[in-house]
């Protein structure tokens, strides 16, 4: 899947410079090519996974139940993630994964340039050490253009990347690097590179384990490992018990590094540091009213019923004929729920992240008029992906009683929305119905109460951790 992928955006990319040519101004068109953001996903454990957001969540799904999948896998029925360890070939020769900054195999990134009136020689091969903040002041000395020193009043940060133009010229294939230093830093995992050295914390924690478990004091509790990457360009070699003095020399070197660009306080926690109270439209609320139609609300605006009781009541007048379509939903395929009337009889479906669907269902059709529709769920908490019981009523009669095992732990979607009277993407039961599944009567009112969270003080920074992450 991940060659599919590569070799469809390698077509994509082959368009574009079609295009390009056929406007005849390729010869005068810088084109910076660069595959990649970071090193290759490790987040799905050691099996891989059909659905990724099970995953995120650590959810395992055994092989066994994996296979179940495997005549739809990669298509749009499932989002699958490779097994770390084809995570860790992907990145190969350099060590670690995506999320670990103080190491190649989750920073470097190949990139070509080309230029044809201004590069001569094509298909050069260059090794001077750069990083990606230097693509700006490249292609700003390229076009003859200035930083800008105001904008709209605002006066502007000096620009901290170095240009690589001076690469393109073939006398200069071997020059040195006009990059002499550069550090780097994520989740207290650390680097400084310097003059063709390296010095990089060796992680405490695969990022697989989702930044549980204890992890060292962040500031001195880290080994560190030395590279010459002049000679060891894969970070083969740790020099730092035969080199003490250069690996302190580095260490201090980072300390500066640090301070200058605004890196420290050093934080390894992950949860608490994600937990920092930030504007919110949801935060310290437990009631949420809408009326009519309402579509494309992002989950971080939407009332989180995770780990939680609540009770969904739709006020709906039913036309002649009877009704169908969503009332409400949140997330869609892969994870979500969905109340809806399907063939005029009210149908509550919960989505377990593809793996799982529950559904309580009315056996009577709704007459035409004023009808209210509740779901009330009673959480088994604490703790998150507990079970519960829910119950579907209409007009104040249970139309249908279950209790399920298990809820999504704490993220309950990835790129779908919370929509009323309507449903975008994706539907949360393929077999029942077909987005949009506009709703043919009329929502007055829908009202979603929440219960106060039933999670720990740690579980909490959980749920906040895989929100930040589902955003990565």
């Amino acid at each position: 899947m991940h060659a599919a992928y590569v070799a469809y955006t390698d077509h994509d990319k082959g368009r574009l410079i079609q295009a390009v040519c056929d406007l005849v101004k390729l010869d005068n068109t810088l084109d910076i090519y660069i595959e990649g953001d970071n090193g290759t996903s490790a987040e799905s454990y050691t099996i891989g996974t059909p659905f990724d957001l099970a995953a995120i969540q650590g959810i395992n799904v055994p092989v066994a139940e994996q296979l179940k999948f495997y005549d739809i896998w990669g298509s749009d029925r499932t989002q699958p993630h490779m097994s770390v360890a084809w995570s860790w070939a992907f990145d190969t020769p350099f060590k670690w994964t995506k999320q670990v900054a103080s190491h190649f195999g989750g920073t470097r990134q190949g990139m070509a340039m080309a230029w044809p009136n201004h590069i001569k020689d094509a298909g050069g091969i260059r090794t001077q050490f750069h990083h990606m903040i230097d693509i700006v002041p490249t292609i700003l000395e390229a076009t003859g253009v200035p930083a800008p020193v105001m904008v709209e009043g605002i006066a502007q940060k000096p620009i901290e990347g170095v240009s690589m133009a001076y690469t393109w010229d073939k006398a200069n294939a071997n020059a040195p690097s006009a990059r002499t230093t550069q550090y780097f830093e994520m989740f207290g995992n650390r680097a400084i590179y310097h003059d063709g050295w390296i010095a990089a914390t060796t992680p405490p924690a695969a990022p697989w384990l989702m930044g549980l478990g204890t992890l060292p004091e962040v500031v001195n509790g880290y080994k560190w490992e030395l590279y010459n990457i002049a000679d060891d360009y894969s970070e083969d070699n740790d020099l730092a018990a035969k080199m003490p003095d250069k690996l302190r020399e580095m260490q201090e070197l980072f300390l500066a590094e640090a301070s200058k660009y605004n890196v420290f306080p050093l934080d390894n926690s992950i949860l608490p540091r994600i937990l920092t109270p930030r504007p919110s439209a949801t935060a310290g609320r437990d009631l949420f009213t809408y009326s009519g139609e309402l579509s494309g609300l992002d989950q971080g605006s939407a009332p989180n019923i995770l780990g939680k009781n609540y009770t969904i009541t739709a006020e709906v007048d039913i036309p002649q004929g009877g009704g169908e379509g969503m009332i409400v939903t949140e997330g869609g395929r892969f994870g979500g729920f969905g109340l809806y009337l399907l063939k005029n009889k009210p149908v509550f479906l919960y989505n377990l992240l593809g793996l799982a669907r529950f559904r309580w269902e009315g056996k009577d059709v709704l007459t035409p008029g004023k009808h209210t529709i509740v779901f009330d769920f009673k959480y088994d908490g604490p703790g998150f992906g507990k079970g519960g019981t829910g119950v579907l009523k209409v007009d104040g009669v249970d139309v249908a009683n279950h209790k399920i095992e298990h809820t999504t732990p704490f993220l309950i979607n990835l790129g779908e929305t919370f929509d009323v009277g309507v449903d975008t993407r994706t539907p949360v039961d393929d077999g029942d119905y077909q987005t949009p599944f506009a709703f043919t009567g009329n929502i007055g009112k829908l009202t979603v109460k929440l219960g106060p969270t039933r999670l720990t003080s740690l579980e909490q920074r959980l749920m906040q951790y895989a929100l930040a992450r589902g955003k990565d």
